[in-house]
């Protein structure tokens, strides 16, 4: 089975969509999907589906969904058998499995089988732990590889088109925040490497998009600092002021007044780094 979460919802077993068009078993799946080869309970199922004030029939229409995208799965359990048959170990594979093998009714929980399938939510961990470790160890050229790789997994915002409810609205901010952090330390490795012209136009739409991310204001500060353009560099920075001190009735953080303040001195910088908190820091001097 292979499964897409990180944009529009797929699920296809034996290269065969499994994915319902239907709004509350397309919630199921994606929930499921998320989390292949784990048991989900029920109860968070149900609360997906209808937040704080389930039917009293919840239970038995969450079986009759799990029904109809166990039939998916069964057709496309089919279709794979019968695209396989001219090699009889796979077909004889594919006629084993069955829509029950694939999702599973478990005690407290149903779990979805993904039978060694490919997950993009998974390569996406594996890709950015290998390019967080490249940091780690200086190796700004392959973090900066492996970071953009994973990044190219998304074709847009998790459970694009779903309508999610509680659990899946809290596992898609949960998402983004990790490919925030992988963009952020993408960013950081390439900056290190000397990118900062190629780096204007990304920031420019990212410092518009995250009006109140410093980190990435910090970047972007960097990027036109070290392009020649102090000038604007030191524009970015009130206009964040501005932005944090109406909408959150902060200042910035002392990392990025120091970094004004180099700036302003037009003292060398270094790239934007983490600490061991994970706390996003500008580093100067």
């Amino acid at each position: 089975m292979d499964i897409e979460v990180l944009g529009t919802l797929a699920v296809r077993e034996h290269g065969v969509s499994v994915t319902p068009t239907a709004p509350k078993p397309r919630q199921v799946l994606a929930l499921l999907a998320l989390h292949a080869d784990q048991v989900v309970p029920v109860s968070a199922l149900i609360e997906e589906l209808w937040a704080g004030a389930p039917p009293r029939s919840a239970r038995t229409t969450l079986q009759t969904y799990v029904l109809q995208l166990r039939a998916l799965i069964a057709s496309a359990l089919e279709q794979g058998a019968a695209a396989a048959e001219g090699g009889e170990g796979v077909a004889g594979a594919a006629g084993r499995r069955t829509a029950k093998d694939v999702l599973v009714t478990l005690p407290g929980g149903y779990l979805l089988n993904s039978g060694g399938g490919t997950s993009d939510v998974r390569e996406f961990d594996r890709l950015a732990g290998i390019g967080y470790r490249a940091m780690d160890a200086g190796d700004f050229p392959g973090a900066a590889r492996q970071l953009r790789e994973a990044l190219a997994l998304w074709s847009g915002p998790a459970f694009a088109d779903v309508h999610g409810g509680i659990q899946l609205d809290m596992e898609a901010r949960r998402l983004e925040e990790t490919r925030l952090c992988a963009l952020d330390q993408r960013i950081e490795a390439d900056l290190r490497l000397g990118r900062h012209r190629e780096l204007l136009a990304e920031l420019t739409v990212l410092a518009s998009r995250y009006r109140t991310h410093e980190n990435l204001h910090g970047q972007f500060m960097l990027a036109l600092h070290r392009s020649g353009r102090r000038g604007e560099a030191l524009d970015v920075y009130q206009r964040l002021r501005a932005t944090l001190v109406r909408e959150l009735g902060l200042e910035p953080s002392a990392a990025l007044r120091r970094l004004q303040r180099s700036i302003l001195m037009a003292s060398p910088e270094s790239p934007v780094a983490t600490d061991t908190n994970s706390e996003r820091l500008v580093r100067v001097g």
